[in-house]
């Protein structure tokens, strides 16, 4: 058995703790992108059923994770956008509706992977269930790509400019590089 080929080179940063309090941009993409959260329709994501699902389990991060604050996210046919704040009152913490920094009080952080393997087992049960159930079309092996992107956003203008691409995706999915027949160029944001 040769061991080389098993071996998967990690996207992490190397020696980064991704319990840290900051804010983190990510990317989740669905198993060979299939398209199954839903179609840009006049610039708009219009989610099925399944990207309902989905959509539900991402706002579910913060009540599992409790020092765990969403900021801008969009689901797309075949992926998600989404930036999640871990914090417990650090300088990228968004403030809450009274305008205070929150400050949560866990132990211990949860790692930005643990956040995702949850979504991910979350996301996976629930539709594994809906297709018994409610004849939801079977997915292939996987319903998310082993692994996702992500970025460590380290100012409030790089914050801005990731949410302002987030909010926008929809409008120029015809050129994303996750559409099948998107003409093909330029930059993530």
């Amino acid at each position: 058995m040769n061991t080389k080929q098993y071996h998967r080179r990690s996207i992490r940063l190397k020696g980064f703790n991704y319990s840290s309090d900051g804010a983190y941009f990510v990317t989740i993409c669905t198993q060979d992108r299939e398209m199954l959260f839903g179609d840009i329709n006049n610039g708009k994501m219009v989610l099925n059923d399944i990207g309902k699902m989905v959509n539900y389990y991402w706002f579910q991060i913060p009540v599992k994770f409790p020092s765990i604050e969403l900021g801008q996210s969009q689901i797309m046919p075949n992926h998600i956008h989404g930036i999640i704040f871990i914090c417990r009152g650090g300088p990228m913490c968004p403030p809450n509706e009274s305008g205070l920094t929150r400050r949560s009080t866990p132990t211990i952080n949860p790692t930005l992977g643990t956040i995702i393997q949850w979504f991910k087992t979350m996301t996976t049960n629930n539709y594994i269930n809906n297709v018994k159930n409610l004849n939801w079309v079977p997915f292939d092996k996987r319903v998310w790509q082993r692994n996702y992107y992500e970025h460590i956003i380290r100012n409030e203008k790089d914050l801005n400019k990731i949410s302002k691409y987030i909010l926008n995706n929809p409008l120029i999915w015809y050129r994303d590089r996750n559409n099948p027949q998107a003409k093909k160029d330029l930059t993530p944001y």
